[in-house]
C-alpha cells in the first residue's frame, strides 16, 4: 500500500490543477426551434471563458489579495484561510476543502494505481504524482530560488527554502518553545516529546519516528546500495546519504551559524554547533542531573556510573602495555 502523500505533494497537486480553464470541446446547448420561444445565448460562459484568454483576474481575495479570473475559484481558495473542509471521506472522520482532494484520498482506500512511470515501474494513483515522480529521474529542476540560484523540482520545495533567507518560523512547539519554518517540521519535532513513534519496520518490528529514518534502517536488511559516488565509487543505499557525502569531495558547507559565520556541510552539524553559542544542554543524566549538548557526551558520561568499559584489551595503543613495544624515537641532526 503507497504511504499517504505528505502535505507538500498534495501541494504540488494544486499547482498543477487548473481551476480557471473552462470546456469548450463539449455539445452546443440544445435551441428551441419555436419562433415564440427564444433560448437565451450563454453569454455568461463566453465571459468566463474569455478570461482565460485575456488574463484577467476581477476577484481579489480580502486576506492575501491574491486574484482569480472565477468567483467560483476564489470561494474555494477562500477555505485556505477559514479552515473549511465540507468534502467527507465516507470511510473514516476525514474532510478535504476541495471535492478533488477527496476524490485523490478515496484511492487510498480502493488502492487503485492506474499510473506507470516507464522508468522503474513504481504506480500512483494520480497522473500529476507520477509526473512529479518523473522529475526524480529527469532531474528537471523548474522552480529556482530567486536569492542564490538555487533551482528545485517542486515548488513547496523553494517555498521552504526561501525561509532559509527570510527567517520566518511561524510554529511553535508548545513544551520547549523551539520554532519552525514548517508546520510538517513541527510536526516531527513533537514526536521527540511524545515519543510517537510511527513507522515500523516490516522485518524486525522496530519503530521509528521519521519515515526517513526507517528507509535509513531498511537498508541494514536489504544490503542494497544502488547509490554509487562518482569520485570514490564508495556505494548508499540512499540517494539523500549520497548528496550529503558527495559534499566531502566537493567542500560545500551550505548551513552558515549567524553568530560567528562558521560553516558546515549538514543542517544537523550546525544545530549541534549552536549549542555552543546558546549554552543548550538537553540530554539530561539521570543518576546525578548533569547536563550536556550531545547526546554521546551522555552516553558517555553515564559510564561513569554503570562502570561499563565496551573498549577490550585489543586495542592496539594499550596493547604495547602488555608487549613493550617501543616506538623508535627521532632526534633532530643537530
Amino acid at each position: 500500500q503507497e504511504d499517504p502523500e505528505p502535505p507538500h505533494i498534495k501541494e504540488e497537486q494544486e499547482e498543477m490543477e487548473t481551476d480557471d480553464g473552462e470546456d469548450c470541446g463539449g455539445p452546443e446547448p440544445a435551441r428551441n426551434s419555436d419562433s415564440d420561444e427564444h433560448s437565451q445565448p450563454d453569454t455568461d460562459g463566453l465571459r468566463r471563458h474569455l478570461k482565460t484568454h485575456t488574463g484577467e483576474k476581477p476577484f481579489s481575495c480580502s486576506v492575501c489579495n491574491k486574484s482569480f479570473g472565477q468567483k467560483n475559484t476564489l470561494q474555494t481558495h477562500m477555505r485556505s484561510h477559514t479552515g473549511e473542509k465540507p468534502f467527507s471521506c465516507s470511510v473514516y472522520d476525514k474532510s478535504f476543502s476541495r471535492k478533488s482532494h477527496l476524490q485523490r484520498h478515496m484511492q487510498s482506500h480502493i488502492g487503485e494505481k492506474p499510473f506507470s512511470c516507464s522508468v522503474c515501474d513504481k504506480r500512483f494513483g494520480q497522473k500529476t504524482n507520477l509526473q512529479l515522480h518523473m522529475r526524480t529521474h529527469t532531474g528537471d529542476k523548474p522552480f529556482s530560488c530567486s536569492v542564490c540560484d538555487k533551482s528545485f523540482s517542486r515548488k513547496s520545495h523553494l517555498q521552504r527554502h526561501m525561509q532559509s533567507h527570510i527567517g520566518e518560523k511561524p510554529f511553535s512547539c508548545s513544551v520547549c518553545d523551539k520554532r519552525f519554518g514548517q508546520k510538517s517540521n513541527l510536526q516531527k519535532h513533537m514526536r521527540t516529546h511524545t515519543g510517537e513513534k510511527p513507522f515500523s519496520c516490516s522485518v524486525c518490528d522496530k519503530s521509528f519516528g521519521q519515515k526517513s529514518t526507517l528507509q535509513y534502517h531498511m537498508g541494514t536488511h536489504t544490503g542494497e546500495k544502488p547509490f554509487s559516488c562518482s569520485v570514490c565509487h564508495k556505494s548508499f543505499h540512499l540517494k539523500r546519504i549520497l548528496q550529503l557525502h558527495m559534499r566531502t569531495h566537493t567542500g560545500e558547507k551550505p548551513f552558515s551559524c549567524s553568530v560567528c559565520n562558521k560553516s558546515f556541510g549538514q543542517k544537523r552539524t550546525l544545530q549541534l554547533h549552536m549549542r555552543t553559542h546558546t549554552g543548550e544542554k538537553p540530554f539530561s543524566c539521570s543518576v546525578c542531573d548533569k547536563s550536556f549538548s550531545q547526546k554521546s557526551a551522555l552516553q558517555t558520561h553515564m559510564r561513569t556510573h554503570t562502570g561499563k568499559k565496551p573498549f577490550s584489551c585489543s586495542v592496539q595503543r594499550h596493547m604495547r602495555t602488555h608487549t613493550r613495544e617501543q616506538q623508535e624515537i627521532k632526534y633532530p641532526v643537530l
